[in-house]
């Protein structure tokens, strides 16, 4: 069945457009997309009319309903597209994976702030901040122990992937760029970042033409 069309922004920047992306790319589930250049008029076009609340992502549904926020676009698929597979079926697993991906959606400011995500970037250099030293250890610590737990059935931080993989790819591609240690999770970065979706999201954004100075940092 079609998921319809999922707006998205630049795939070299938009982190958001990333998640609900990489999910329905995994699953195989069959979408229409729709990129949006952040700032460019096009994207001011939009707003207000496919984009609700003025940003990306947004996926509408065959039936006309919009769905927004990244978190909120991964549920409906998982629901409507995937019965209920986007979450670990085992109950204890489901539930943190649950917590952790709600823990990304609404923390790590400094992490956004201070290390923008930029796929055709590499070896960029930033100050890291108490605030940011401190969202690098607190995800590093999210990967160690979620692998530890359930990786024995799989590569993903639950084993099979699931929406919380998803959550987690835009800080697997900021570590990327900005050279970030993910210690005994590096094989975890490895294996999203050698995913066949996720290599052909950094093709797309290699091939882009916008640049946007403010997620130019550290270069």
């Amino acid at each position: 069945m079609n998921a319809g069309t999922l707006f998205i922004g630049n795939k070299n920047y938009s982190s958001w457009s990333l998640r609900p992306w990489l999910l329905l790319q995994h699953f195989g589930v069959p979408f229409r997309e729709h990129r949006l250049p952040l700032l460019s008029p096009t994207f001011h076009e939009a707003v207000g009319q496919a984009l609700p609340a003025g940003k990306v992502p947004v996926l509408e549904l065959p039936d006309g309903t919009r769905v927004w926020e990244s978190l909120a676009i991964c549920e409906t698929v998982s629901e409507r597209f995937l019965d209920g597979g986007g979450w670990p079926a085992d109950p204890d697993a489901r539930s943190v994976a649950r917590s952790v991906s709600a823990e990304m959606h609404a923390g790590f400011g400094a992490l956004r702030a201070e290390m923008p995500m930029n796929c055709r970037a590499c070896e960029r250099h930033v100050q890291r901040t108490p605030g940011l030293e401190r969202d690098i250890e607190r995800i590093r610590a999210i990967w160690i122990e979620c692998r530890e737990r359930w990786g024995a059935s799989g590569p993903w931080l639950f084993g099979d992937f699931s929406i919380a993989d998803a959550m987690y790819a835009p800080v697997v591609s900021r570590f990327q760029t900005y050279g970030v240690d993910a210690g005994p999770a590096n094989e975890y970065m490895a294996t999203l970042l050698e995913h066949p979706a996720m290599q052909r999201w950094y093709a797309d954004a290699a091939a882009e033409l916008e640049a946007l100075p403010s997620m130019e940092l550290g270069a």
